[in-house]
């Protein structure tokens, strides 16, 4: 028999979340959405109803109100979505160990070892979809297939709710007819790339010559091929075997543009206090300070600075990265964002060698204030201490930052506003 992968995806999962909390919106469009005030104003998830004017994910909110004109739009609330996630993965687990995330609201499990055919297999998606519509309320569209890639366009194939079956005896006059861009790896980048060779359809990537992609697009090119030629034979991961975390970082576009070197210091302190709460809850110390700076007109650069001492300390972290800044930035335009990530890490149970050129006693001190201030905060919430000076700017350092860890700050656009296709 062969493997029996399913891609599980929830359907507008932020919408369907919120609209367990707001049963008054039933039979309305509405959307979740960022800030227009923060400028994070774009559309991270909508309901059916939005869709069905026109509503996308990540557009800005006035271009979604310019189509639906009655949409209302709530705040993002991410820990709840994320608890959501968590009891939807609780679900997974009771059919198998192998469940691999894919973002918060998909995840692959191969369920080879559960059933004996697969019609046994078909059934038992159905019965998780049915599970956590009625134990979750929220519903998930679900691919079952041989490989991970021809599942993933399965949970893609037909929503709301629905199961679709990607097997050896239908699969090339299903999914060869399917646009390119429909597979997973194929960016808009690379469709852009493939449609001037004259590929459109999956079928027309499969058909390529092998040699022709690899020497076009390098070692990705074979793998699109074998992708599209239902070759894919990459392992679904077990449940909590993760990648080793290689950088911590946090990003934000601020409310408005940065014209001073005392507001980006406010900003990099409250930027460098949520890596460093970060790396000291997955008891990390961290080396290498790397700062991300884009200007108003979208013009962006790194820059990093490897310290001698091993730090999870906040200030440290904070006065690197404003080091880095004054060095580095001439400010011929405003600045629009910042970022700072930290890598080359070691563990806290791991003995470190001390500076003689540095005051350790000071050291250990802030390291017990920053922990004692963690401890506030998990319990009274991250605004319940907060240093002095960010009290005389609330406008400026008022902002949520977003989490993009692992991933590096300038990745965390692509993460904060949700680009990825949502149906």
């Amino acid at each position: 028999m062969d493997r029996m992968i399913l891609h599980s995806d929830c359907n507008c999962f932020y919408a369907s979340v919120e609209a367990i909390y707001h049963p008054e919106l039933q039979g309305k469009p509405f959307a979740v959405g960022g800030s227009p005030e923060q400028r994070h104003g774009i559309i991270l998830t909508k309901n059916q109803l939005a869709k069905n004017c026109g509503v996308t994910t990540g557009e800005a909110l006035w271009q979604a109100r310019q189509k639906c004109p009655e949409l209302i739009v709530l705040p993002p609330r991410f820990p709840l979505y994320l608890r959501y996630s968590q009891k939807i993965r609780q679900i997974y687990l009771k059919y198998t160990d192998q469940v691999e995330p894919f973002g918060l609201d998909e995840a692959w499990l191969d369920i080879t070892g559960s059933v004996s055919s697969a019609e046994e297999g078909i059934r038992m998606a159905n019965e998780i979809r049915s599970r956590i519509r009625q134990e979750i309320g929220v519903t998930v569209s679900i691919g079952v297939s041989w490989n991970k890639v021809f599942a993933k366009l399965g949970s893609d194939y037909k929503k709301p709710d629905a199961t679709t079956v990607f097997l050896r005896s239908n699969w090339k006059s299903r999914i060869w007819p399917l646009p390119v861009g429909d597979m997973i790896f194929v960016g808009h980048a690379t469709q852009k790339k493939l449609l001037e060779y004259g590929v459109h359809t999956i079928g027309d990537l499969a058909a390529m010559p092998q040699h022709f992609l690899q020497a076009r697009f390098g070692k990705s090119g074979t793998m699109l091929w074998r992708c599209a030629n239902g070759l894919d034979n990459s392992p679904v991961a077990k449940w909590g075997d993760r990648p080793a975390v290689k950088s911590i970082g946090n990003s934000t576009t601020t409310p408005h543009d940065l014209t001073g070197t005392e507001e980006v210091r406010k900003v990099l302190l409250v930027l460098a206090d949520s890596v460093a709460r970060r790396l000291r809850e997955q008891k990390f110390l961290a080396r290498t300070v790397t700062l991300w700076v884009r200007n108003s007109e979208l013009k962006s650069f790194t820059r990093q600075h490897t310290r001698q001492e091993f730090t999870n300390i906040t200030r440290e972290i904070a006065e690197d990265a404003f080091t880095l800044f004054r060095s580095n930035y001439a400010w011929q335009h405003p600045v629009r964002s910042l970022g700072i990530t930290v890598s080359d890490f070691t563990s806290t149970e791991q003995c470190v060698q001390t500076s003689l050129f540095c005051d350790e006693s000071a050291r250990e001190r802030a390291e017990k204030l920053d922990a004692t201030v963690d401890s506030l905060k998990k319990r009274y919430g991250g605004a319940c201490v907060r240093p002095a000076t960010l009290l005389e700017d609330e406008d400026t350092v008022g902002f949520e930052v977003h989490s993009v860890s692992p991933l590096s700050p300038s990745d965390a656009h692509e993460f904060s506003s949700a680009a990825k296709k949502d149906s």
